[in-house]
């Protein structure tokens, strides 16, 4: 059911709106933001809601905070409330607050067009218990709520789903983010333009089960790679040398197999090296994978392979990068995958995580028809688990 969105408020005017964005970003060991893509893709949300003169309120979590506020620094919000100010090139306010005095006179103080960052929301106890209590306090500071943080909306947290149920009888939305996201997975679930092809890469099976037998219901063909693909091999037999297997997993991947008959297409060579942090020795080797060494990437036979199959289709969605892509030596095969979509006339949707990473680091994100901002999100809303944080949101056509 089509969820409502800013379009369907017609007046924010002095409205006070609290935004959960998602500004998980990743740092690096000194607390920088090394990707701040989330921090643009809430942008468009945020500049609706400021020059429809409302004041926006935006909350977040970032990284998993131990308690320690020693430990935890790196993970206040200051940092991305600067970079937000200079993506916007207007004011942007930050507390050290929750919820609390302090916030509750930072918001009565909001002007219409004003932003204000709360700290990260996973310094409160209250945020990952779903606390009710917690959510009222934050619910009291808004009139009106935007979910547009797709990242999160797989999870339970009081932002997400105690929030927007503590604002029952106020409007609640989704931001443009999640209404794209939205409908880009709807259709490509529902409609997609055939030959339809999917391409799994990543580490392991066993985070992508349930993805993986939602896709063999609806595709026309199924490309697998990355560390998974050892699994699958396993499954049929195969030698893997010593490549990463979930030797639990086999007999799963078995099953998913007999379940795609013949939709599933597995790597034909492979890149392997004896030790990770040897590239020079690394070698081809076509079929299975000698004692001793470990895959590392996909080979030239199944990249061309898996570029003809991207040529003959007209949708693909990609979840997980075909090898260790963040060493160049072993990107061969992710980064030919992104080249084939980024060319292709083909509707292509990559989902988040390190997929999107990589062709964001490739150059090639604004050459896809949709780079998703969630990665578990992404996996959870294909294989059809309902989202308690959407259930929240006003559905289109109900007062």
């Amino acid at each position: 059911m089509a969820k409502k969105t800013l379009a369907d408020l017609p007046d924010l005017r002095g409205k006070r709106v609290l935004i959960r964005v998602d500004f998980n970003v990743p740092l690096d060991a000194s607390g920088a933001i090394t990707n701040d893509r989330r921090i643009r893709a809430a942008i468009p949300t945020i500049r609706h809601v400021v020059d429809a003169g409302g004041s926006a309120i935006l909350m977040s979590h970032l990284g998993r905070p131990t308690g320690d506020p020693n430990k935890d620094a790196p993970f206040k919000l200051d940092r991305l409330a600067k970079r937000l100010q200079e993506l916007l090139h207007r004011p942007v306010q930050k507390i050290d607050e929750v919820v609390g005095p302090k916030a509750e006179a930072a918001v009565r103080a909001l002007k219409p067009g004003d932003i204000l960052v709360l700290e990260n929301l996973r310094f409160h106890p209250g945020e990952q218990a779903g606390d009710s209590n917690f959510a009222q306090q934050l619910a009291s500071l808004a009139d009106v709520y935007v979910n547009d943080a797709f990242g999160t909306c797989h999870r339970r947290d009081a932002s997400m789903a105690a929030v927007p149920a503590a604002l029952a009888g106020k409007p609640r939305v989704v931001g443009n983010l999640v209404a794209k996201e939205l409908e880009v997975l709807d259709q490509l679930l529902s409609a997609p333009r055939r030959p339809f092809l999917a391409i799994l890469g990543g580490a392991k099976v066993s985070d992508k089960i349930g993805f993986i037998k939602s896709l063999l219901s609806g595709v026309d063909r199924l490309l697998v790679g990355g560390a998974m693909s050892y699994t699958f091999m396993k499954a049929l037999g195969r030698m893997t040398g010593n490549s990463k297997v979930e030797v639990d997993k086999v007999d799963i991947a078995r099953e998913l197999l007999r379940l795609g008959d013949k939709k599933i297409l597995l790597p034909v060579d492979h890149l392997v090296v004896e030790r990770l942090g040897e590239p020079q020795k690394a070698r081809i080797v076509e079929g299975d994978i000698p004692e001793g060494w470990v895959g590392v990437d996909v080979g030239p036979k199944t990249i061309r392979s898996f570029c003809e199959e991207i040529a003959r289709a007209r949708t693909v969605i990609w979840n997980g990068p075909l090898g260790k892509y963040e060493d160049e030596a072993y990107s061969q095969g992710t980064r030919a995958v992104a080249e084939a979509l980024a060319h292709s006339a083909a509707v292509t949707v990559v989902g988040g995580g390190e997929t999107a990473e990589a062709v964001e680091a490739f150059g090639l994100a604004d050459k896809m028809t949709h780079v998703s901002t969630g990665g578990g999100a992404f996996l959870e809303y294909v294989e059809g688990t309902p989202f308690p944080a959407l259930a929240q949101i006003q559905d289109r056509n109900i007062p």
